[in-house]
């Protein structure tokens, strides 16, 4: 990828092609962790909608163990979408470049953390379940957040629910047929948002096909390649900040 082309996508000046971009990526990436997961540890991990009604079912059948599970899970996700947001916010008032690409490289060495650990630990699988589906939420909410901070809450990778609600609406506004002269404005659908979600949906579908392949025939290892287009995508506006500060001034 060229050097111009990396320092766009995550840089902090941005613009809408960019937002795009990283969004289709983050996609991806969340769609392969989510499959990939479940074969992992049985568990969908960005699906922050089933895990409070699994508590909710838990809590009344007085399943105690599960509900505190839920519950464990869905705050994890917002601790890493508040990891972001403190990240983001501390960045901006050093003035960084790197305001947004350092959330993606702490998501980078996490997923390489769960596919090294995976990978030597296969063997205890069962045993570190707990605290791969928090370390998974986690992740999601990071990514969640980075995504949504960069592109004022129109970009999201990993609710699927809103993107289908949204490519619904845009469909039935295409296929509305307008009879001219009422007192009304036409209905119009919204093409370039039709676009961007359907194209944000196969992102996340065709990630999850990836990873589930992946984790079935490679195993937890799957990740790294993942953790690997993270850190490419994130680095050059880090290396930009290292460079402007060890530059020294007349």
């Amino acid at each position: 990828m060229p050097i111009a082309y990396l320092r766009q996508l995550t840089g902090h000046e941005r613009d809408r092609r960019a937002n795009q971009h990283l969004g289709f990526s983050l996609a991806f990436i969340a769609g392969a962790m989510n499959a990939g997961g479940y074969l992992a540890i049985k568990q969908y991990t960005s699906h922050m909608t089933g895990m409070v009604s699994s508590m909710a079912d838990a809590l009344a059948q007085a399943d105690i163990a599960v509900a505190a599970a839920g519950f464990a899970a869905v705050m994890a996700f917002l601790l890493g979408a508040a990891t972001t947001a403190i990240m983001v916010n501390w960045a901006k008032r050093q003035a960084l470049r790197s305001q947004y690409a350092l959330s993606l490289l702490l998501e980078a060495l996490l997923l390489i953390l769960f596919g090294l650990a995976g990978a030597y630990l296969e063997d205890i699988r069962e045993l570190l379940a707990p605290a791969t589906v928090l370390l998974l939420c986690y992740i999601m909410g990071l990514q969640n957040a980075i995504i949504t901070k960069i592109s004022s809450a129109e970009i999201r990778t990993t609710h699927v629910t809103g993107l289908c609600t949204d490519i619904g609406i845009e469909l039935g506004k295409l296929f509305y047929i307008n009879r001219h002269g009422g007192p009304h404005p036409s209905v119009v659908s919204n093409q370039a948002k039709l676009k961007l979600h359907a194209t944000l949906l196969v992102s996340f579908f065709v990630g999850g096909v990836a990873g589930a392949i992946g984790f079935k025939h490679i195993g937890f290892s799957t990740a790294i390649p993942l953790a690997l287009w993270l850190a490419v995508m994130a680095i050059v506006p880090i290396v930009d900040d290292i460079r402007h500060r060890l530059t020294p001034i007349d």
